[in-house]
C-alpha cells in the first residue's frame, strides 16, 4: 500500500472571523486533529476508541515500552514516504502522517506474535481465574488466532505456583513476558523487586534474588498483579476475576492520601479491591492496606450489639436500652453539674458528615465546646501554625504538583510507610535525580534515596530550621519581590535570625553545618520547591513553632501560590483534615470560626437556633486533667482508642476510669472499649456513605459497599439517634442532607453537593458554582499578607527534667503494614507480615548493653517500662531509639510523657527520655 499523496488541514472557525489552521494526521485515510505530545497509539485511541489497536505490554499508568509489538501499525511520515512498521505505543505522531491500523501485513504480524506466545502458554482458559477478563485471551481473539502453527514450548508450562505470601500469588506458566509487572514495580512503586532473567524461551520473571514472594523484598502493594494482563501474577482474592455481582467505587479509610478503591462484591460480601486508573489521587495504585486489608469488616471480633456495664461487667443490651441509659446519664450530669462536665472526642476515621454531627451534638444538644478529635494528637500544630502565618491551616498545593517541582523538602515524615502511594511518588522523584532533602532522625527509605539527609536529634526541628533560614539570608537567596509584596514582619524576623549562634545550633542538632548549608542552598536556588512535613514536626513541645518556621522557609524563597511549591502537611489519618474542617476542636466551630468572637458566636447561635457557650472548651489532654480533678463526668468517644494510642497510658486510664459515663462507639473491643460504661457498635467505611477530605483538601465520596453487619449502625446514625432521644430533632443520617447543612455554615464547602462531587471529588474552597481550588494563596493570603515569625530553640522539658537519669531518646513511628493502633489491620493477614512491635537500636548502643539482634530489651522512662524485641540497625544514630505502638500487648505508650506542644497541646510522642537494659523476659506477639 502506498500513502496518499496529499496534505490536509481541518478548519476551525472562530466567531466568523476566519479560520485557525491546526495540525492533523490521517488514520486509515481520514484526517484527525493531533494533540501535543501524543503517541500514535494514544492518538488513534482518542480518535477511534481504545480497542482499535490491540496491545499487551501497554498499561494506563506505565511508560510506553514497546516489547510486545502487537500494537504495530504502518506509518508514512510524509505524504510521499514509504510505509514503515512501527510500535504505536512509543512512536510520536507526526503532522500530515498516514497511519494504517489493520493492513494485511500488520494483521499477519500480530497473529504471528500471538501464536508464538501461545506455544508456551497453557490453554486452560475456561478454568483460569481471569477467564473473559484476560487481555491476552482478548487480543488472541481480536487478531483472529484459531490455531497455532508452531511446536509447543516446554519452559513456562513446567513452572510451579508461588503461594508463599498471605496476599500475592504467581503462576508463571501463564507469563507472556510483557514486562508489565517489572515496570509496575519499578515505575509505580519504585521497589525494583521483579526482574527478567534468562534469554529466549528460558526468560522468566524472578523476585529479588529468585526468591518466592514472601522472602523477597515485596511490599505487597499489588501493582504488579493489577498490571499483569493474565493471571501470571495475581492475589488470593482473585481481584481480576469477572465473577462479581457489582463494583462500587469508594475511598480508603487508612492514611491521608485518600486513594480511590474499586470494590468487587458478591452476595453482599466483599470479594476484592483494585485501584481505578482514572483516580486523580492514586492513578491505579494503592498500598497493601488499601488493596488487601479489608477483611476486618466482617471479622468475628466485630461488635454486634450495644453493651452496658452492669455489676462491673459489660453486658449485651438493645439499642433502646443503651440510648435510654445514656440519655438519662447525660441529662443527670448536665442538670446536676453543667454541660461543661460532658465532653466528646470525634474521629478522623469517620466521615465529614459524622464529624459535623458529632460537634453539633456536643455543642447544640449538650451545650458545651468540650469537643476535640484525634487531629489534636497529630496535626493540631499544623492547623494553628499555618493559620497564624497564612490564614488557613491546610495544604497549599496538590500532590500532582510534584511534576512541576525541582526540589522537595520532607521534614519529619516517613511517607513510604505512612503515606505509601505518595511516598512512592516521592521515591520516584528522588530516583529521577531531582533534589530531595530529608530532615529526619531516622535513615528512612526515602532518606536512602535523598540528595541530602539531615539526621537531626529528635526535638531540634526549630534549631535546624533556624540554621536553614540563616543560610538563606546570609547567602542572599531571599526572594525580595515576594517578601516585599506578599509578606509582613520580615525585617524584625531577619534581625533575629542573623543573631543565631550557628556553632550552638550545629551542636544542638548534631548535623554538620556544611551539610545543612548545602541542602539549604539547593532548596533556595530551586525554581520550584515543595515542602512536606509529618508528625515528626508536629508531635513535639514546640511543634507549632516549627510549622511557622517552615512557612517562613516557603515565604522567604517565594515558594507559595503557584505550581510545584508550597507547604503541604502529610495528614496521618484518612480524614484528619475533614474532622478539623467540621469543627471538631474546642476553640473553633465548623468552618474554623472562633467560638469566643461575638460576631461568629452570634452567627452560630442564629444558625442552630439555640444558645451556645462562648468560651473555649477542653482539648484532649485537658479532658484527662479535668476528669482527675472531678471537673469532667462524662466522655463520648467516636472511634478513638485512647488507651492504646495516647501517651502516658497510666494517666489516661486513671482519667477514663474516674468518669461516671464513658461511651465508646467502636468496631472492636479495643483497650478503651474494655473500660467503657457503654459500648455502641459502629459501621466501617465499607458499610456507610459520606465524604472524606484528604491531605490535599480533596473532598471525595465514600460510597456504601455493603450493608452494615447485623446489630451495627453508621456512626452518624448513632449520633442522630441520641440527639433525637435528648430532645433535639435531627433527620436520619444521610450524607446529602448533612452536606447541604454543612455548605450553609462552612464557607469553603459552599459549592459542595453530594451529586456533583463525581469520582475524583473537589478541592476546597469550592465556590457556589462548584468550581474548586487546586492552589491556595495565588494572589493574596487568607489573612492578607503572610506573616514571618521567629522562635528561639528551646529544649523539651522531657529532656530537661529526665534526660540525666534517662539518657536515650525514643521516638515513635509507624510501619507500612499497620495503621496506628492496628485495630483493623491486626484483624487481617497483614499481621502475618508484621507480627510485633520492635525496638530499633544502633549497633554501638546494643554493644554497650550486650544486646543482640532479637534479644528482649527493657525500655524504661519516668512513667513506666515496656519490653521490646531488639532490631539492631544503623537506621537510627547512637543514643536514639525508635518503635511503634501497633500491638496493645506491648503497650508502648506506657512510657510516654505528659509533655505537649506549647500552643496546640499536641502530645510529644517524638521525644521520650528512656534508659535501656537487656531484659530477661520473652514476649511473643499474639496472632489474631
Amino acid at each position: 500500500m502506498e500513502a496518499v499523496k496529499t496534505t490536509a488541514t481541518i478548519n476551525i472557525h472562530t466567531n466568523g472571523n476566519g479560520a485557525d489552521k491546526i495540525k492533523v494526521a490521517y488514520i486509515n485515510d481520514k484526517p484527525f486533529e493531533i494533540k501535543e505530545g501524543e503517541t500514535v497509539l494514544s492518538f488513534v485511541r482518542r480518535s477511534l476508541g481504545k480497542k482499535r489497536i490491540p496491545t499487551l505490554c501497554d498499561a494506563p499508568n506505565l511508560e510506553p515500552f514497546g516489547s510486545c509489538r502487537v500494537c504495530s501499525v504502518e506509518v508514512a511520515l510524509q505524504p510521499n514516504s514509504p510505509l514503515k512498521t512501527v510500535a504505536s505505543c512509543h512512536t510520536p505522531v507526526s503532522p500530515n502522517s498516514y497511519i494504517y491500523t489493520d493492513t494485511e501485513k500488520i494483521t499477519r504480524l500480530r497473529k504471528n506474535i500471538i501464536e508464538l506466545v501461545l506455544t508456551d502458554h497453557p490453554l486452560d482458559c475456561l478454568t483460569c481465574e481471569v477467564n473473559n477478563n484476560c487481555e491476552f485471551q482478548t487480543v488472541a481473539a481480536q487478531v483472529g488466532v484459531r490455531d497455532v502453527r508452531y511446536p509447543e514450548g516446554k519452559t513456562h508450562l513446567n513452572r510451579k505456583k508461588d503461594l508463599s505470601h498471605p496476599y500475592m500469588t504467581s503462576d508463571l506458566s501463564k507469563c507472556i513476558n510483557c514486562f508489565r509487572c517489572v515496570r509496575a514495580c519499578d515505575e509505580v512503586q519504585g521497589e525494583m523487586v521483579l526482574s527478567m532473567a534468562g534469554r529466549g524461551f528460558d526468560s522468566r520473571i524472578i523476585k529479588s534474588f529468585d526468591d518466592n514472594f514472601l522472602n523477597s523484598d515485596c511490599v505487597s502493594c499489588g501493582a504488579c498483579a493489577q498490571a499483569c494482563p493474565t493471571s501470571a501474577i495475581s492475589d488470593v482474592f482473585e481481584s481480576k476475576s469477572i465473577n462479581v455481582q457489582k463494583k462500587v467505587r469508594t475511598v480508603c479509610t487508612y492514611c491521608g492520601v485518600g486513594c480511590n478503591l474499586e470494590v468487587a462484591v458478591n452476595d453482599e460480601k466483599i470479594k476484592s479491591i483494585q485501584a481505578p486508573y482514572d483516580a486523580e489521587v492514586n492513578q491505579g495504585h494503592t498500598c497493601l492496606k488499601g488493596r488487601f486489608a479489608f477483611s476486618f469488616y466482617n471479622h468475628p471480633d466485630r461488635l454486634r450489639t450495644p453493651l452496658i456495664r452492669k455489676n462491673g461487667e459489660l453486658q449485651p443490651a438493645t439499642w433502646d436500652e443503651a440510648y435510654d441509659f445514656i440519655a438519662e446519664k447525660l441529662t443527670h450530669i448536665k442538670n446536676t453539674y453543667s454541660p461543661d462536665y460532658i465532653a466528646g472526642i470525634s474521629s478522623a476515621r469517620c466521615t465529614n458528615e459524622e464529624n459535623y454531627l458529632m460537634q453539633k451534638f456536643i455543642r447544640v444538644a449538650i451545650g458545651t465546646n468540650n469537643i476535640d478529635s484525634c487531629a489534636r494528637v497529630c496535626h493540631s500544630p499544623t492547623a494553628l501554625g499555618m493559620q497564624r502565618s497564612f490564614g488557613t491551616g491546610a495544604a497549599t498545593n496538590s500532590i500532582e504538583d510534584l511534576k512541576y517541582a525541582d526540589c522537595i523538602l520532607v521534614i519529619g515524615a516517613n511517607p513510604t510507610d505512612g503515606h505509601p502511594v505518595t511516598g512512592a511518588k516521592f521515591k520516584q522523584f528522588a530516583m529521577s535525580g531531582k533534589t530531595t532533602i530529608v530532615i529526619d532522625p531516622r535513615r528512612t527509605e526515602l532518606a536512602r534515596y535523598a540528595t541530602y539527609h539531615l539526621p537531626l536529634r529528635p526535638g531540634t526541628n526549630v534549631a535546624m530550621l533556624n540554621m536553614m533560614l540563616y543560610y538563606i539570608i546570609t547567602e542572599g537567596l531571599e526572594h525580595k519581590e515576594f517578601i516585599e509584596s506578599r509578606t509582613e514582619g520580615y525585617e524584625d524576623f531577619k534581625k533575629q535570625i542573623l543573631n543565631v549562634d550557628i556553632n550552638e545550633l550545629e551542636r544542638i542538632t548534631g548535623v554538620d553545618r556544611n551539610l545543612v548549608r548545602e541542602a539549604t542552598l539547593a532548596y533556595a536556588k530551586s525554581k520550584a520547591a515543595m515542602a512536606f512535613h509529618g508528625l515528626g514536626v508536629t508531635e513535639h513541645s514546640y511543634g507549632t513553632y516549627a510549622i511557622m518556621l517552615i512557612t517562613d522557609l516557603a515565604m522567604i524563597t517565594g515558594n507559595i501560590g503557584r505550581r510545584g511549591v508550597g507547604v503541604n502537611p502529610l495528614r496521618g489519618q484518612n480524614n484528619v483534615q475533614g474532622a478539623a474542617d467540621m469543627g471538631c476542636q474546642p476553640h473553633q466551630g465548623a468552618g474554623y470560626f472562633d467560638v469566643t468572637h461575638p460576631e461568629y458566636h452570634k452567627m452560630y447561635e442564629d444558625f442552630y437556633g439555640v444558645k451556645l457557650p462562648n468560651h473555649i472548651g477542653y482539648k484532649i489532654p485537658q479532658m484527662y486533667t479535668a476528669s482527675l480533678d472531678n471537673k469532667l463526668k462524662a466522655l463520648w468517644l467516636m472511634g478513638e482508642d485512647l488507651v492504646q494510642t495516647d501517651p502516658n497510658t497510666n494517666k489516661v486510664m486513671a482519667a477514663l476510669k474516674k468518669l461516671d459515663l464513658l461511651v465508646v462507639q467502636e468496631l472492636f473491643m479495643t483497650e478503651t472499649a474494655k473500660i467503657a460504661t457503654v459500648v455502641l457498635p459502629g459501621a466501617s467505611f465499607l458499610e456507610k456513605s459520606g465524604t472524606f477530605t484528604n491531605g490535599e483538601r480533596r473532598i471525595q465520596r465514600v460510597n456504601k459497599v455493603v450493608e452494615p453487619i447485623d446489630g451495627t449502625k453508621a456512626d452518624g446514625q448513632i449520633i442522630v439517634d441520641i440527639m433525637n432521644r435528648m430532645g433535639h430533632a435531627e433527620p436520619d443520617y444521610d450524607p446529602d442532607t448533612a452536606l447541604k447543612e454543612i455548605s450553609q455554615i462552612v464557607p469553603f464547602f459552599k459549592g459542595v453537593k453530594w451529586d456533583e462531587l463525581g469520582e475524583n471529588g473537589k478541592q476546597w474552597p469550592v465556590k457556589e458554582d462548584g468550581t474548586d481550588t487546586k492552589i491556595l494563596h495565588t494572589e493574596t493570603f487568607k489573612r492578607g499578607k503572610g506573616k514571618f515569625h521567629y522562635f528561639d530553640f528551646q529544649e523539651s522539658q522531657e529532656i530537661i527534667n529526665n534526660g540525666k537519669d534517662f539518657p536515650y531518646i525514643i521516638t515513635t513511628n509507624r510501619e507500612l503494614e499497620h495503621y496506628n493502633a492496628g485495630t483493623m489491620t491486626r484483624r487481617t493477614k497483614n499481621v502475618e507480615l508484621l507480627t510485633e512491635d520492635v525496638l530499633l537500636i544502633n549497633p554501638a548502643d546494643a554493644e554497650k548493653h550486650f544486646i543482640k539482634d532479637g534479644d528482649m530489651v527493657c525500655v524504661e522512662s519516668a512513667r513506666g517500662k515496656v519490653d521490646l524485641k531488639a532490631r539492631i540497625t544503623d537506621e537510627v544514630k547512637p543514643g536514639i531509639l525508635s518503635s511503634t505502638f501497633h500491638f496493645p500487648e506491648i503497650g508502648l505508650n506506657v512510657i510516654g510523657s505528659d509533655e505537649h506542644d506549647s500552643e496546640a497541646m499536641c502530645p510529644e510522642y517524638k521525644v521520650i527520655a528512656v534508659n535501656i537494659r537487656k531484659s530477661k523476659g520473652i514476649k511473643k506477639a499474639v496472632m489474631l
